[in-house]
């Protein structure tokens, strides 16, 4: 195995990456990759095959693109001292000397631990890896980056290996950033489906730093076994409040940090869950809106070697700014679910205001006791056998869908010369036929000028772009006396083109059409400053909320909950009159309904309004930092 990081330049040029999908998925599964001709993994110092550390083997270096050097270097031990006790240090070097009888009786003193003379080495490359994607990262250098190294890190504390874990390289990484940068607010997600102790130990009174982990727990009877790992913990003295689940934005980080365990995937023998790699596609995209983009991964668990594999391509993709592949299956939670997330909110509301928003009583348990969860783990798990039989399909589809050639479009009256639109945006010149567009006019034929058939032209275009899949977005800009026509034609041709499902979010005073019928097609959702008179299973409407903390509540507690539900293939979101909306606030929505429909959004707004919106919508989140840190 080689250690290494996959990092991106920015642009578009590199986007044919993970195109040649049945080829990418050697990076995790023992195959040479020599022949894709792709641009960006970092490739050092293999791992001996004998090391309790080779579980990703064989994996060798790719072509780098202009800019980005190769390869990396060990972290030096100095470094190490952010992060780790100097008699540590002595003892983890001393095992490059040992003997086989020696190394044994010191990896007994330490929970899950398995030293070997190279483990020194190893240990070294896979922080300085973090610590160099870091560097690219807060430099410009490149958006995001993953690095897949071994041995992960984010059990491992100040003097003790622990868990498969010597060095903790995020947690350096960490310290790296805000000892180099003099950042002051990191944020780290561990979704390992281990609780990543070490991190929560070093970070425990720090509030520049907060950590995020789910994690599989059963009330202490799933390892670590550590009551540190439940909802209660917060963190002590001025770290009060940052170990937490769930306040992301409130926090505004200028850096996401994240602990990439994949052993809560399908098919994995020691997490025994059942993540698709889809998921982690989504969990990536969510995080993306955060710290303008600014993204770095580090490798962490993960035991089955195919749904590893798919599994980090799926991150990658979508690090690339490829589409999220959807999710199948009833979007419904389970009670177990439930109860975590209500318990993490009671402990968490005191000490933040996005939190404070309807908390209700945390429901009785419902996670399988020790005793029932120890006789599971005796058979075979149920998970490990069906997961050969769900991954391949997955590789299928993936290969069947490729990102669209374009990103985002813009409709405007504005002349294209006149524009100033990022690389990659296109500008719609084209348009449906006049007489086409005649037809869908005299829907509403009170509300279209003569002056407005030109630009509703091009707004069919780009509908029907997206539709066809040869464009991911767009922005189409219309007065204000036509907005709400525009986005009942939208409807209506959606609807003739076939569409199964269409969520129409509306925001501000903009009414349902009349003759829309209810039948499971269209779910309109309006947000506005008033609540409707008349709704139904497929028709919401809802208050805009006047704080922060309301509005990220409504974002998490209705808007995608309702849309992963939903399904829908196409999202139409338009901003009428009297919104009430901040730039920030119209740009976060639009961005977190990406990922339940693959990015598939056709947004309407007035004039005015349109500007600000191209990066947003374009993906370029380097250059946009959607900050929303008013309470």
């Amino acid at each position: 195995m080689a250690c290494g990081s996959v990092a991106w330049k920015k642009g578009a040029c590199v986007c044919q990456l993970v195109r040649h999908q049945r080829k990418s998925w050697a990076w995790c599964t023992g195959q040479t990759m020599t022949d894709l001709g792709t641009r960006t993994f970092y490739s050092s110092a293999s791992i001996p095959l004998g090391s309790p550390w080779c579980g990703l083997k064989g994996i060798t270096g790719w072509a780098l693109p202009p800019g980005i050097s190769a390869p990396f270097l060990p972290v030096l031990l100095v470094a190490c001292l952010l992060i780790c006790s100097p008699e540590y240090i002595a003892l983890v070097q001393k095992t490059q000397t040992l003997d086989k009888e020696e190394l044994h009786a010191l990896s007994k003193q330490y929970d899950a631990v398995y030293f070997h003379p190279d483990t020194f080495h190893c240990a070294r490359l896979a922080a300085g890896a973090a610590l160099q994607l870091v560097d690219a990262v807060l430099t410009g250098a490149v958006h995001n980056g993953l690095a897949l190294v071994r041995p992960p890190g984010h059990h491992s504390q100040r003097a003790a290996a622990n868990g498969f874990c010597v060095f903790n390289n995020v947690a350096l990484a960490a310290k790296h950033a805000k000892q180099k940068y003099g950042l002051q607010r990191i944020l780290i997600v561990d979704w390992d489906v281990h609780h990543g102790q070490g991190i929560q130990y070093i970070f425990n009174d720090d509030p520049s730093v907060l950590y995020f982990s789910w994690h599989r727990y059963e009330h202490g009877s799933f390892w670590p076994f550590l009551p540190e790992s439940d909802a209660d913990a917060v963190g002590q003295g001025q770290g009060q409040g940052f170990t937490v689940n769930l306040p992301w934005n409130q926090f505004d980080p200028e850096l996401v940090l994240v602990s990439a365990g994949f052993d809560s995937a399908i098919g994995d023998p020691e997490g025994q869950m059942q993540a698709t790699p889809e998921c982690f596609a989504h969990l990536t995209q969510l995080l993306q809106v955060l710290a303008g983009g600014r993204i770095c991964a580090v490798l962490e668990g993960g035991y089955h070697l195919e749904s590893l594999a798919q599994s980090v391509c799926m991150m990658v993709q979508t690090l690339l700014g490829d589409p999220t592949p959807p999710l199948l299956g009833l979007m419904v939670p389970c009670q177990s679910a439930l109860e975590s997330i209500q318990s993490v909110q009671t402990a968490q509301t005191p000490h933040w205001t996005s939190l404070q928003q309807n908390v209700a009583p945390v429901l009785s348990s419902s996670t399988h006791s020790p005793e029932e969860r120890s006789l599971r783990l005796l058979g075979e798990s149920p998970t490990c056998a069906v997961a050969e039989d769900s991954l391949s399909p997955l590789l299928d589809r993936l290969c069947l869908h490729p990102a669209p050639p374009i990103c985002t479009a813009v409709a405007s009256t504005v002349p294209g010369a006149a524009l100033c639109l990022p690389p990659g945006v296109l500008h719609q010149e084209g348009s449906v036929l006049r007489e086409e567009t005649e037809a869908w006019a005299r829907l509403h034929k009170s509300r279209f000028q003569d002056e407005d058939l030109g630009t509703l032209g091009k707004i069919l275009c780009l509908l029907d772009g997206i539709m066809d899949g040869q464009i991911r977005n767009a922005i189409a800009t219309t007065t204000a006396l036509a907005t709400a026509a525009t986005l009942d034609v939208l409807i209506q041709r959606c609807l003739a083109r076939r569409a199964q499902r269409v969520l129409c979010v509306a925001l501000g005073q903009l009414d349902r059409p009349l003759d829309l019928a209810d039948d499971g097609r269209i779910l309109w959702l309006n947000i506005r400053g008033k609540e409707a008179a008349i709704q139904s299973m497929f028709h919401f409407s809802t208050p805009l909320p006047q704080t922060t903390g309301g509005f990220l509540s409504l974002i998490l507690g209705l808007v995608l909950p309702l849309a992963y539900g939903f399904q829908p293939d196409m999202v139409l979101m338009a901003l009428g009159p009297a919104h009430g909306l901040q730039n920030a606030q119209a740009a976060l929505l639009a961005a977190m309904l990406r990922s339940p429909v693959g990015g598939r959004i056709l947004a309407v707004v007035e004039e005015v309004n349109w500007v600000g919106w191209i990066s947003y919508m374009g993906g370029r989140w380097a250059e946009t930092t959607v900050s929303l840190r008013r309470p």
